[in-house]
């Protein structure tokens, strides 16, 4: 699965590339964070790449049918990750990856290996130090009692590749990480689904590195948003 990540130096400039190659496109929302760890279950709000713009969007997708404020929270801890073999039949997800497709860009992601009964966490990252982007689906939620609209997403998961195996070696899975040259394909509502299909693919581990870190990073009572958090344990 996919609740840890990272979001900073090159993820900030790979939106703002974007943007600047796009000049029709605008960014929609305020962001000025920078996230060295953060748990999809806090729902930080994080820009993602959309068809027509680029939004400041919450993570944890809030499903049309969610009828009060109380549903929609309970939902929103529930749909962080979408599976890429049952999206298409999940009442929460169905609808939305068929014209609903954003991409986040991240500097890297967290996992963690089971190791009898330790759980020893890794940080993962592109081999070029660059950054994964990670395909996922949106809503934008209304609340029917105050009107108050929630951007929000849900990141794609796929069957974990040979080096994620290893890592995420009870669930065996990984976020989808799309080329760089295949998000136009997928943020575009009018792409063949059967192309969207073919994109939802485990990523070559080739093209990925990883090591591990401190034990801290599993601590959610202690501050895990510094850089240190990151440094390399042997």
């Amino acid at each position: 699965m996919c609740f840890t990540v990272s979001f900073e130096g090159e993820a900030i400039k790979a939106v703002k590339e974007h943007l600047k190659v796009n000049k029709d496109l605008k960014m929609n929302g305020e962001f000025n964070e920078i996230y060295y760890l953060v748990s999809g279950f806090s729902h930080p709000k994080l820009p993602v790449i959309k068809y027509d713009s680029v939004d400041v969007s919450e993570w944890g997708l809030i499903p049309n049918f969610a009828t009060n404020i109380e549903r929609a929270n309970e939902l929103a801890n529930m749909t962080l990750n979408a599976r890429s073999d049952t999206i298409h039949e999940k009442p929460s997800f169905r609808n939305y990856i068929k014209t609903n497709r954003c991409v986040l860009p991240l500097d890297g992601f967290y996992e963690w290996q089971h190791i009898d009964k330790r759980k020893q966490p890794y940080y993962i990252y592109p081999s070029d130090e660059t950054v994964f982007y990670i395909g996922c689906i949106y809503n934008i939620w209304v609340n029917r009692q105050t009107g108050e609209m929630r951007d929000t997403f849900s990141i794609i998961t796929t069957d974990a590749n040979p080096m994620m195996e290893k890592i995420h070696n009870t669930k065996k899975r990984m976020p989808l990480i799309l080329p760089k040259n295949a998000l136009q394909t997928w943020v575009d509502p009018t792409t063949n689904i059967s192309d969207i299909n073919n994109l939802m693919q485990p990523y070559t581990s080739d093209l990925m590195s990883a090591y591990t870190i401190t034990q801290n990073a599993g601590n959610a009572r202690l501050n895990r948003n510094t850089p240190e958090i990151k440094a390399r344990v042997v």
